[in-house]
């Protein structure tokens, strides 16, 4: 279990799970009722303060080391997304109308692959610009009238639509596995 703990260390997961709960609680806090963008935020801030443990500090060790590295890279994605959807669900049972578990999980898995392909595209300093782009698209965008803007603004889609469904569960799996087999960029 030492090789966990010094894994997590190594890759600011404590100070990551710091920032992601106050985040959820401060956004919480002010939202409305009915309103997803509130959730969408909260989700895109911790996607976002995890990206930073998706590279380690010397990314030429990481790939020369004798570990197997794609389960390792493949179990982080996927607990960023699971721990990000909990701290949301969790804070969410302290105040008023909560955002779906469906919209919840379909949101995290989606952010947390696109912050994995982040990664791989710009590197775990920047993992951050894809998951910010594509909410100001989400936010400002036009009202999603068919199947090409409904991608653009999967989001904030009601929970059950097929296209912010197969959106997210494309970019989930996508940047998965080519995060656990790339790797960040260097």
């Amino acid at each position: 279990m030492r090789w966990v703990t010094l894994y997590a260390r190594s890759r600011q997961v404590p100070l990551s799970f710091a920032a992601v709960v106050p985040a959820a609680v401060a956004v919480w806090g002010t939202a409305d009722a009915g309103d997803p963008r509130p959730a969408v935020l909260v989700l895109v801030a911790g996607v976002t303060a995890a990206s930073v443990g998706l590279g380690g500090q010397d990314v030429a060790l990481d790939r020369t080391a004798a570990i197997g590295w794609v389960p390792r890279r493949a179990a982080h994605v996927l607990l960023i997304g699971t721990v990000v959807a909990a701290v949301l669900l969790a804070v969410q049972t302290l105040g008023r109308d909560p955002a779906a578990a469906a919209f919840v999980v379909r949101d995290s898995a989606g952010l947390t692959g696109l912050v994995a392909v982040g990664a791989v595209v710009c590197g775990a300093r920047y993992a951050w610009t894809l998951p910010m782009a594509w909410l100001a698209v989400s936010f400002f965008g036009p009202p999603p009238t068919d199947v090409p803007s409904q991608v653009a603004s999967w989001l904030l889609l009601p929970p059950g639509t097929p296209t912010g469904t197969w959106t997210a569960l494309l970019l989930a799996l996508g940047g998965t596995v080519t995060y656990a087999a790339a790797g960040p960029r260097g």
